[in-house]
């Protein structure tokens, strides 16, 4: 498995080249594109990955939470659905195949069903694009109140009859609802990229990596169970001070986690 985190995640006040080069020296193979909106701010990345000697792991869609491809107000679905095809295109641009798409939102005004309908004809419609680039829509379990079982994703994902629609696990989104292994044992093969995080179940709430609820090892066993031996990207708070250090140890846990 190889190890990457968010771009958002290095250190702020640095230059792009910066924050690759350090993601390189910290052992990590690659990061995770993460507010990247155009093709010179990807082409920008590809080349400040080129030039540290690792990759762009994928790109987090850059309007899926403000343009919800689930809104019940037609005008935001359709800009929701364009700003996933941009991403798509960064994604192109910047050399890698996934983009993370949050599939909906639920909430007060958008009744369930009504996002499970308006999710799937926005996810056809980014289909062609998708598959003119090579690029896959990998879908991510949120605290969206949204595809709330494995199986609804499951099913959810098979209905589109495609491979450019797969799943990004998320192990620490998960614990507020559900066990990270069973989503992995009925994901299975759907699962093209996981986000690592650690949730502490009684305190509710995102803690520092390995000091949560995460039985990591289980984890790990039930991706090689399944065949997974792809990215693991963390997506952490950086510590407030020593920014650097935050990389250094991640990658640290990362591999801890890989080798455990």
């Amino acid at each position: 498995m190889r190890k990457a985190m968010t771009l958002g995640s290095l250190p702020p006040g640095t230059s792009l080249e910066e924050k690759f080069m350090l993601a390189a020296e910290a052992g990590l193979d690659g990061l995770e594109l993460t507010g990247v909106e155009t093709q010179s701010e990807a082409e920008d990345a590809r080349a400040a990955a080129d030039a540290a000697g690792i990759e762009i792991a994928s790109v987090m869609a850059a309007t899926h939470w403000k343009l919800p491809i689930s809104s019940t107000d037609e005008a935001v679905r359709v800009e929701g659905v364009k700003g996933v095809e941009q991403s798509l295109r960064v994604a192109d641009w910047a050399g890698t195949d996934v983009v993370l798409v949050v599939p909906g939102v639920v909430d007060e005004h958008t009744a369930y069903s009504a996002a499970l309908d308006l999710a799937t004809k926005s996810i056809r419609e980014l289909i062609p694009t998708a598959e003119d680039l090579g690029v896959t829509v990998a879908l991510e379990n949120v605290w969206n109140r949204f595809l709330l079982s494995p199986v609804e994703m499951r099913d959810f994902i098979d209905q589109f009859g495609t491979d450019r629609v797969k799943a990004y696990f998320d192990v620490g989104n998960i614990l507020l609802y559900g066990y990270p292994v069973h989503w992995i044992e009925a994901l299975e093969e759907r699962i093209v990229r996981v986000h690592i995080k650690d949730f502490d179940v009684d305190k509710r709430q995102f803690v520092a990596l390995l000091t949560g609820s995460i039985d990591f090892p289980r984890v790990i066993n039930a991706l090689r169970g399944i065949g997974y031996d792809g990215w693991l990207t963390a997506e952490l708070s950086r510590y407030e001070q020593y920014p650097t250090e935050f990389v250094m140890d991640t990658s640290r846990h990362l591999q801890w986690i890989i080798d455990g």
